[in-house]
């Protein structure tokens, strides 16, 4: 009992040191690959774009509980990764689609404090569990308002457009007016200045000094819609980058982009990474969605899907390297086996497309594959309804409103597609979680097993300090219970 005593002061007096000392490191670029110190960073990672909604649940079961459960389950994976939505503009129908929320600019120039909250908490539980976030400012798509809705705030499309489903030609044709639409610029860059210059009202830390986030992303998937908006597209995203820089120059900053598909050139797609204040290159990919998967047999279509992928990270990748920036595989998914829906249906065809995605993680002679996050973590939730279309106040699942829950969700039930992104994960990883003193502490504990079997060390807060201090060393707390 005594050394038990006694490794428990010793615990709370390293604790107690590195609320000063010990500060997790951002994630840099340095000759086109990512570090954290001078150590490498690779990852593998995830699309969790509603974890900042979970905590306006009022059902903690659903809510906070859920989050804390996925990110415990993410973290044991090593999906370390989490790109997530900073909040939806606006509520109610778009394009005929329920889009998510509660939303965070529920009306022009009208900010919703706890949905900033939402977000203050799903960056709490990631700087717990030492993760990373990038987030993303706004959405190119409707199932979150996105720029759509800040040219409905401006009276410059059909109004009718909130309950009708436009044709692909007319929502282009839509779209592109944000670029040249100076009142939408201004909002939308009001709402990123208001969310980059918050401070966590959790861990008091301004999120311009939180290491949690990786990068700020312009927006999901922003594209020019139409060739006569390049000019203007590129504008728009030079000026944001250079507002985002201004207000934060420590994090990376990048654009959120699918890659040449998005930009119709490849042209386009470099000088939309060329600039300076963008630190890295991104793309997604989506064989169903780009008509690489027309076969009906999908195991046909997964073979001319393979090589489509392997075409386009080539060309991308080359872009990247040529630019001397890392690219992120930032979305990718594939459909269930049989192009079911059904939880309990295998993902043998999926598993094998996604491990054609990792083992790209890595540097060639044509640049750094840096990271991958796959689209999309479902988690512990179901669809709900026998169509699998989500409907408001349903679970949120990886696929947003527009599409069937579980086309691309991968569930805590998918093992074999967990194992393979375990698998899959890089030492480099590994070796970046911990900060010297917590790493000592891990230690001591370590220590204290082997005297005394196996330790519970229960979280605490220490109500008598500062509350910074308090919920430093919460964490800690629960970062040593989590490492026995």
């Amino acid at each position: 009992m005594k050394i038990a005593k006694l490794l428990s002061v010793v615990i709370v007096v390293l604790l107690a040191a590195s609320i000063g000392i010990a500060k997790p490191n951002f994630v840099q670029v340095r000759n086109g690959k990512f570090v954290v110190g001078n150590a490498p960073y690779f990852f593998v990672g995830a699309n969790y774009w509603y974890g900042a909604l979970l905590g306006r649940e009022k059902d903690k079961a659903r809510g906070i509980r859920r989050l804390r459960k996925e990110l415990d389950m993410l973290r044991g994976l090593g999906i370390t990764n989490l790109r997530v939505l900073a909040g939806a503009e606006g509520s109610g129908l778009l394009n005929g689609i329920t889009r998510v929320g509660p939303p965070l600019q529920p009306e022009k120039g009208s900010f919703d404090e706890d949905a900033l909250k939402g977000l203050d908490l799903l960056l709490f539980e990631m700087r717990k569990r030492n993760m990373r976030a990038v987030v993303y400012l706004s959405n190119n798509w409707e199932w979150s308002g996105g720029f759509q809705q800040y040219l409905l705030w401006e009276g410059r499309v059909d109004a009718s457009l909130a309950t009708r489903k436009p044709s692909w030609d007319e929502l282009r044709d839509t779209v592109a007016q944000f670029y040249t639409c100076r009142p939408c610029i201004a909002a939308y860059q009001t709402q990123a200045a208001k969310i980059v210059s918050r401070r966590n009202t959790l861990s008091r830390i301004a999120y311009i000094d939180d290491p949690t986030i990786m990068a700020w992303e312009i927006a999901n998937e922003p594209r020019p819609m139409r060739p006569a908006s390049n000019d203007a597209y590129l504008d728009f995203l030079q000026a944001t980058a250079k507002l985002v820089r201004k207000l934060d120059p420590q994090h990376l900053i990048t654009t959120g982009h699918e890659g040449h598909i998005g930009t119709e050139s490849v042209e386009l797609f470099e000088r939309a990474h060329s600039d300076p204040n963008i630190d890295y290159v991104t793309i997604h990919i989506w064989p169903k969605n780009w008509g690489w998967l027309a076969d009906p047999d999908l195991e046909k279509a997964l073979a001319n899907a393979e090589n489509e992928t392997r075409k386009y990270i080539a060309e991308d990748l080359a872009v990247a390297g040529t630019l001397n920036k890392p690219l992120v595989i930032e979305e990718f998914g594939f459909p269930r086996d049989g192009r079911s829906f059904d939880t309990n249906s295998t993902t043998r065809l999926r598993d094998r497309y996604f491990e054609l995605i990792l083992s790209n993680l890595g540097t060639t002679e044509r640049g750094t594959v840096a990271g991958v996050n796959f689209w999309a973590v479902a988690g512990i939730a179901r669809a709900a309804n026998a169509d699998h279309i989500w409907k408001a106040g349903d679970d949120y699942t990886g696929d947003p409103p527009m599409e069937e829950q579980g086309l691309n969700s991968v569930f805590s039930t998918d093992r074999s597609t967990l194992r393979i992104l375990k698998k899959s994960r890089r030492p480099s990883e590994r070796a970046l979680e911990l900060d010297s003193l917590s790493g000592i502490v891990r230690f001591v504990c370590g220590i204290y097993d082997t005297l005394h079997g196996e330790a519970i060390l229960e979280r605490r807060r220490i109500f008598d300090r500062p509350p910074a201090f308090a919920d430093r060393l919460d964490d800690l707390w629960c970062e040593v219970h989590e490492s026995t």
